[in-house]
Order: structure tokens, then sequence, then C-alpha cells
């Protein structure tokens, strides 16, 4: 039985320059709002400022979308909830 050689099989491949792709593109890196604005709550009322946290279909957007930091993706997340209890937002969009 013949053996390869074990560099043979862990070879390094060559290593190319990659076209950039859309992937690979410039981006901001994302601040949380409330605490830029040194703001503690989310107010449910205001249902404005809570509808840039959800989507078209009425989907809560992660943080990881929006920006927040989780303390604040919390408050966000409750006040939106209770927005929708008092029907000021949709549970389903439309």
């Amino acid at each position: 039985m013949i053996r390869k050689e074990r560099s043979d099989r862990f070879k390094k491949k060559d290593l190319k320059k990659k076209k950039r792709g859309p992937k690979d593109k410039f981006f901001r890196k994302k601040f949380c709002k409330f605490c830029a604005d040194k703001v503690d709550t989310a107010d449910y009322k205001d249902t404005a400022k809570l509808r840039k946290f959800i989507t078209e279909q009425g989907k809560i957007l992660p943080n990881r979308i929006t920006g927040n930091c989780a303390s604040h993706q919390r408050v966000v997340t409750a006040a939106i909830k209770r927005a929708r209890h008092m029907a000021l937002l949709p549970f389903v969009g439309e």
C-alpha cells in the first residue's frame, strides 16, 4: 500500500487576490441611538420612533440590524409590545 506524504495532502492552496464582491463593501459601524441621545427609556406612546424598529410585516428588528445595545434593545422590545397591546402598533403588517 502506497501512502501519500502528509505534506502533499495538506498543502496550502495558492491564495490569489479575490475580486471584491458586494459583501466586501465598506460599512459604517452601527451605534445605539438611545446611548447617543442619552435616553434611558423608550416611550410606548411614541409610535413614530418605535416604527423604525419594526419591519413592514410588524416584526421587531434585532439589535444587530438596528445597532442598539442589549439593554436598550430590551427596552425597545418591551415598548413595542406595550404599544401593540394598546393598539398603537400593529401585531401583523399589511
